[in-house]
C-alpha cells in the first residue's frame, strides 16, 4: 500500500496532496475490508466516511480540536489514522481494540459514544467549556441522518443556536441509520438532496464547458464562484431557523470539495452545520448493494461478501417476528412497533405482512414507547420491540405514559444480558433492576424457544404492562425431553426437585444452570433447580416451599446483581424471615469490557465452571469438606 506505507501520524496526512489523500482513501477501504471480513466489526457505516475522516483531519487538528463521532461505530478511519491501524487485528475482541471511541485509547477520542443522538450536546458543552475558559478549538460533532431523528439532537441544536456558540455540526446524510431512515426529517433532506436540482446542473455545466477551447481552464476559475452559489440557493431554512449557517448539500465522496468546506467552515464564529452526502458502503459493492446486512457484520468473504458461518438455527429476534405474524392473523389488534431497527429485532417480516399495523419510529425510543401508550388507551396490543440497553432511554415514558395508566403495552426486551463484541453500552444488564421497581409491571423471561412463543402468545391477551427480557443468539429448545407446563401468571416451575441447595434461575441462566445441576448430579449431589419464569411478580409460594426445605438458595441472573432479580427474591425471603444461606449470582457492580461471550462469561463468573465452583464452595462452607 504506497500511501500507509507513506503515513505513520497526523503530520505525515496533512503534507498529502490531493492526488495522494485519494490514494490513501483507496487503501484504506481496502484495510478495512480486509481487516473487518476476518474479525467481524461494522463496515458499511466505515466505508462511507471515508473521505470525510481524512478531510476532517486534513484540516483540523485533532488532539487540540474535538471531533466527536456520534454513535461511535463509524469512527474506525478516525482511529487508523490516529495510530491505532495495528489495533485492527483484535478489533471488538477481548482484551483488544474496542468498536467505538473510547477515551483510555487515545487523546484523539474526546467523547465515548456507543448510543446515537448525544454529539451536539457533548460538544456544546465542550464549546461552552472552551469559551468559560477563553481557549480557541475548535469542536465538531459528527452526526448521521439517522441519529438526527432523536429529539435530544434537536434540543442541542436548539439551545446551540440560541446561544450563537462557535460548534461546527457535520451532518452525514447517507440515508440511513442502520435500516432505512423514516419519518419527516428524511423526506425533508431529501428534498434538498433532490429536488434542488443542483447535480444535474453541475453536470449540464460541466459537460458544456468542456465542449469549449479552454473550457477546463474556465471551468476551474469558475469553480469557487460556482460552489458560492450552489450554497446561496440551497441555504436551508430549517436550520437557519435554529440559529445555524447552512453548507451544502455537499458530496461527501469529493475530498478537495470536503477540505475547500471545511477551510472555509475553520474560519466561522457562529453555529454551522454542514450537510454532506455519503454513501454507505461505498467503495464495496456487497456493502453498496446491502448496507444494512453490513452494518455490524461477522467474518465474511471478502471476494464474496458472504458471511463465513451463519448458523440455520432461528435467533430470538427471529422466533419474535414469526410468532407475531402468527398471532397478528388471529387478531387484528395487535400492532408491532420498533426505533429504527425492524432487521435487528425480528420485526422486517412483521413489516412486510402487516404494514399498516407496524410502525418504525426512527431512533426515538421515548416516543415509541409514549405512541405504544396511545395506542393501547385506544384498544389496539402494541409490542414494542426494543434493545434492552435502548429502552434505557425511555425509562420515563415507561413509568409515567405506560405503567401509571396500567396500559396494556408488551415490550419485546431483546439482547438481555451480555452481547459481547460492542461492550459496555450495549450489554444489556441492568433492565430488571430499571424495571422490576416500577409498579404495574411484570417481567418474564424464557429459558428456550418453546417458553419464549408461550410468552408472547400470554403477551397478546395481557391486559397491563408487560416485559418479555430475552438474550442475543440462537434460540432453540434446551429442554426437549422435559414436559412443558403451561404459562401461569406469576407462576415458576421446578426443573429438577432436590435437597439442601436449591438454585433460582431466570432467563438463558436456566440452561447453563441446568448443566450445572447435572454435573452435581453425576456425582452424586442432588439438588433443586427452579425455573422463575417470572423476575415480577415472584413465585412466593413456590419460593416459601423452597426455603423450608433447603439450607441455602442461590440465584442466578444475567443482569446487575445490585436491584436485580436476585436482590427480589432476597427481599421476600426477608419476609419470609429465611434463617438459611443466601447467594445471588449475577453481574458484578461495574461496567463489563467488550469480547466474546464465553470470555465475558468467565469474566464475571457467571460461566458454568465460575457457578459450579461458586456453589461448591457454599456446599463446602455450609456443610465442611
Amino acid at each position: 500500500m504506497k500511501n500507509f506505507s507513506k503515513f505513520n501520524n497526523l503530520g505525515d496526512l496533512k503534507r498529502m496532496n490531493i492526488v495522494e489523500l485519494n490514494q490513501l482513501a483507496t487503501e484504506i477501504r481496502e484495510f478495512l475490508i480486509e481487516n473487518i471480513s476476518r474479525t467481524g466489526g461494522h463496515l458499511a457505516s466505515n466505508l462511507g466516511v471515508v473521505e470525510l475522516t481524512i478531510a476532517l483531519h486534513k484540516v483540523y487538528a485533532s488532539g487540540y480540536d474535538k471531533i466527536i463521532w456520534d454513535v461511535g461505530h463509524q469512527s474506525y478511519v478516525h482511529k487508523i489514522l490516529t495510530g491505532r491501524k495495528e489495533g485492527f487485528q483484535n478489533l471488538r475482541q477481548f482484551k483488544g481494540m474496542s468498536g467505538f471511541p473510547k477515551r483510555n485509547e487515545s487523546i484523539h477520542d474526546v467523547f465515548e459514544t456507543g448510543h446515537s443522538s448525544t454529539s451536539i450536546s457533548a460538544g456544546l458543552g465542550m464549546a461552552m467549556a472552551r469559551d468559560i475558559k477563553g481557549e480557541k478549538y475548535k469542536v465538531i460533532p459528527v452526526i448521521g441522518d439517522g441519529a438526527m431523528t432523536a429529539g435530544m439532537a434537536f434540543e442541542a441544536l436548539n439551545h446551540a443556536g440560541d446561544k450563537g456558540t462557535d460548534l461546527t455540526v457535520i451532518l452525514n446524510d447517507n440515508e440511513m441509520s442502520i435500516s432505512e431512515n423514516v419519518g419527516g426529517l428524511a423526506k425533508h433532506l431529501y428534498k434538498l438532496r433532490m429536488e434542488s436540482g443542483y447535480y444535474k446542473a453541475k453536470e449540464d455545466f460541466e459537460s458544456f464547458m468542456e465542449t469549449l477551447p479552454g473550457g477546463e481552464t474556465i471551468l476551474k476559475s469558475t469553480r469557487r464562484f460556482k460552489d458560492s452559489m450552489k450554497y446561496m440557493l440551497l441555504r436551508d431554512v430549517f436550520f437557519e431557523s435554529l440559529g445555524f449557517k447552512y453548507i451544502g448539500p455537499v458530496d461527501g465522496h469529493d475530498m478537495k470539495e470536503l477540505i475547500r468546506v471545511f477551510e472555509m467552515v475553520k474560519n466561522f464564529r457562529a453555529p454551522t452545520l454542514i450537510h454532506l452526502i455519503t454513501k454507505k458502503g461505498k467503495g464495496y459493492k456487497p456493502a453498496e448493494l446491502d448496507p444494512e446486512g453490513f452494518h455490524g457484520i461477522g467474518k465474511f468473504d471478502k471476494n464474496t461478501g458472504k458471511p463465513i458461518s451463519k448458523s440455520s438455527e432461528k435467533t430470538y429476534s427471529d422466533v419474535l417476528g414469526e410468532t407475531l405474524v402468527k398471532i397478528a392473523e388471529e387478531k387484528e389488534d395487535i400492532v408491532a412497533i420498533t426505533a429504527a431497527m425492524p432487521s435487528g429485532t425480528g420485526l422486517d417480516k412483521f413489516k412486510d405482512r402487516f404494514p399498516n399495523r407496524y410502525f418504525d419510529v426512527g431512533i426515538a425510543e421515548q416516543h415509541g414507547v409514549t405512541l405504544a401508550a396511545g395506542l393501547a388507551s385506544n384498544g389496539m396490543k402494541p409490542f414494542f420491540a426494543v434493545y434492552s440497553t435502548f429502552l434505557q432511554r425511555a425509562y420515563d415514558q415507561v413509568l409515567h405514559d405506560v405503567s401509571i395508566q396500567n396500559l396494556p403495552v408488551t415490550f419485546a426486551i431483546d439482547r438481555g444480558g451480555l452481547v459481547g463484541n460492542d461492550g459496555e453500552t450495549h450489554h444489556g444488564v441492568f433492565d430488571l433492576s430499571y424495571l422490576s421497581h416500577i409498579p404495574n409491571i411484570s417481567i418474564m423471561a424464557p429459558k428456550d424457544k418453546m417458553e419464549f412463543e408461550e410468552m408472547i402468545r400470554f403477551g397478546s391477551t395481557f391486559d397491563s404492562p408487560l416485559v418479555i427480557r430475552y438474550s442475543k443468539g440462537l434460540c432453540i429448545n434446551c429442554f426437549d425431553g422435559m414436559e412443558f407446563n403451561s404459562i401461569d401468571y406469576g407462576k415458576g416451575e421446578y426443573i429438577n426437585r432436590g435437597e439442601k441447595i436449591a438454585i433460582i434461575a431466570i432467563g438463558r441462566m436456566v440452561e447453563i444452570a441446568n448443566r450445572i445441576i447435572k454435573s452435581f448430579k453425576s456425582e452424586g449431589k442432588n439438588f433443586t433447580l427452579v425455573n422463575a419464569r417470572f423476575v415480577k411478580p415472584i413465585d412466593n409460594e413456590l419460593l416459601k416451599e423452597v426455603s423450608k426445605t433447603h439450607d441455602a438458595i442461590i440465584t442466578i441472573e444475567d443482569n446487575a446483581v445490585l436491584g436485580g432479580f436476585g436482590s427480589m427474591i432476597n427481599k421476600n425471603l426477608i419476609d419470609m424471615e429465611y434463617h438459611g444461606y443466601i447467594k445471588n449470582i449475577g453481574i458484578p457492580d461495574r461496567f463489563i469490557e467488550h469480547g466474546n461471550n464465553e470470555d465475558l462469561y468467565r469474566l464475571t463468573g457467571i460461566d458454568i465452571d465460575g457457578i459450579y465452583e461458586t456453589i461448591l464452595n457454599i456446599e463446602n462452607e455450609i456443610y465442611g469438606d
